[in-house]
């Protein structure tokens, strides 16, 4: 049977895991932007990165096991997980606090810095391959020879679910928004907060890079397929393949306001991350500047932006240009990141 999302699902989630994630802060980000396509809207930051363990990762843990714990389902082997890093660190983090046992799968390129905080939280740490999709591999076998439960970085409802809070807590704190803006990987964010965003009449923009465009490809084909990764932000953007919880999510649903889909070059990506750490202070990894990025990356591609911001898009537009006036806000998800890093510009292509 097909898994599916609701709005109920996000509700039943929120009330799972009060008290237990941090509450979203938001701020004004007047000027951020206006070098590319933002000048003219009302620019809003959500700041998760200040998450229990860096990202929004922690909200979709938190609901997973204590949904499992709640139904008796939670097995004396304990949880394993495959993530590029973020999602390992919250679920090591939730088995911590739920007194069970951790087993996280990694791509051995992971950054040094995610793999010492996971070992820090208790957690078995294994390294296999150079992919996600090849530790995930390698976690499934483990689950089924071990009886441990299996999570996952972001195709679950559960999942999905806690991450969808997040939009719950956005939509309180920014009256009157109009759109939100979403790093996509596989894809459980955007299929959370979309969902949410459904609901109160926001519309969701989904932020990939160019070379790693997991929905935007599930989009275009009608159904989720596999497609390369080789992004800068790889390492927590790096799917090959979307959920279709988040195809679902985008899917036009007759006069609700529709989720879009657009493309960003890496180098916009680098340009969004010093942006915000030279001007804001702020720090965060490739993954979650991506999101500011859509604002930026009309200007590291031509006129390739549109002023049509309704429905699904699933041609290669890159960037999203709100229209003047427009309240925007953009999630910056993660700060699991090494500073140094902020000099690092991707190879030319």
């Amino acid at each position: 049977m097909r898994q599916q999302l609701g709005y109920d699902d996000i509700k039943a989630a929120a009330e799972r895991i009060a008290g237990h994630v941090r509450p979203v802060a938001v701020a004004p980000a007047e000027g951020l932007g206006d070098s590319g396509n933002a000048k003219g809207a009302e620019l809003w930051l959500a700041l998760e990165y200040l998450q229990h363990t860096g990202s929004f990762k922690a909200r979709g843990a938190q609901n997973f096991l204590r949904a499992h714990r709640e139904a008796g389902t939670l097995p004396d082997a304990g949880v394993t997980i495959a993530s590029g890093g973020n999602a390992g660190l919250a679920c090591a983090w939730a088995a911590l606090r739920q007194g069970v046992r951790a087993t996280v799968f990694l791509p051995a390129n992971a950054p040094q810095v995610k793999v010492a905080r996971l070992r820090s939280y208790g957690a078995d740490v294994r390294l296999v391959g150079t992919e996600y999709a090849e530790a995930l591999a390698a976690c499934e076998e483990f689950a089924a020879s071990s009886g441990a439960l299996a999570s996952h970085a972001y195709d679950h409802p559960l999942i999905a679910a806690g991450a969808g809070t997040l939009m719950e807590e956005i939509h309180t704190r920014v009256p009157g928004l109009d759109t939100v803006l979403v790093a996509v990987g596989g894809g459980g964010l955007f299929a959370g907060v979309a969902t949410a965003a459904r609901q109160h009449g926001i519309r969701a923009v989904a932020v990939e890079p160019e070379h790693s465009r997991a929905l935007h490809a599930a989009l275009a084909a009608g159904r989720p397929v596999d497609v390369t990764v080789d992004s800068v932000a790889g390492d927590s953007l790096g799917a090959r393949r979307a959920t279709a919880l988040a195809v679902d999510a985008a899917r036009p649903d007759g006069d609700v306001i529709g989720a879009r889909s657009v493309l960003v070059p890496d180098e916009a990506i680098v340009r969004a991350r010093r942006e915000l750490w030279e001007d804001r202070r702020i720090l965060v990894e490739h993954g979650a500047a991506t999101a500011l990025a859509a604002l930026l990356a009309n200007g590291d591609n031509g006129d390739n932006s549109t002023s049509d911001n309704t429905g699904t898009g699933t041609a290669d537009t890159y960037g999203y240009r709100p229209a003047d006036g427009e309240k925007v806000c953009v999630i910056l998800c993660g700060a699991n990141t090494d500073p140094a890093t902020l000099s690092t510009s991707p190879a030319p292509r």
